[in-house]
């Protein structure tokens, strides 16, 4: 099973469609937003993707409460399930207890990924380069036996996606 993940998309909605176009094309499954994607636009391209999505809403949302229903997008902390795999998804790094096998988080605007104590903590970093001249996002692979997080990056300036890859034995 694979999963695209990316965050803080803001006004960026240009970023936002080249990195579900590379996620896609990378296999991604499903796609899971942690929150600020601040304009409608962002919350159709994720609709429009065709794949099973979901996203909270991020500090910067407000403007976004009111298409809730027209939008998988909810309050966070949002509780989910993938298969049999649990899932807690949020902005807002405020809720880090591991309760759930998989917590996707967002709001810092940088990439990290660690595994602890059976709970995997993932944060994809910015799709909207504000903090640094780089679109990122994480493609997250579920095996039986293990976890391949393929952290992808790409310099605004450029057309290529560079990529690091970290495995955690499940």
């Amino acid at each position: 099973m694979k999963i695209g993940i990316l965050s803080d998309s803001h006004t960026r909605s240009d970023y936002t469609d080249i990195v579900i176009k590379h996620l896609k094309k990378q296999g991604a499954q499903y796609l899971i937003h942690a929150g600020d994607l601040c304009i409608e636009d962002n919350l159709k391209l994720l609709q429009n993707s065709k794949l099973v999505y979901v996203t909270v809403f991020g500090n910067n949302d407000n403007s976004l409460f009111s298409l809730a229903n027209e939008y998988k997008i909810k309050k966070e902390p949002y509780y989910f399930k993938i298969k049999d795999i649990k899932f807690k998804l949020m902005h807002l790094p405020y809720y880090l207890n591991a309760d759930s096998d998989i917590i996707v988080f967002g709001h810092t605007h940088k990439f990290e990924c660690s595994y602890n104590n059976g709970t995997l903590f993932i944060n994809p970093g910015e799709v909207c380069a504000r903090e640094k001249p780089l679109s990122e996002s994480v493609l997250l692979e579920i095996n039986e036996n293990e976890y391949i997080i393929n952290y992808y990056f790409r310099d605004i300036h450029s057309n290529n996606f560079k990529k690091e890859e970290f495995r955690y034995e499940r």
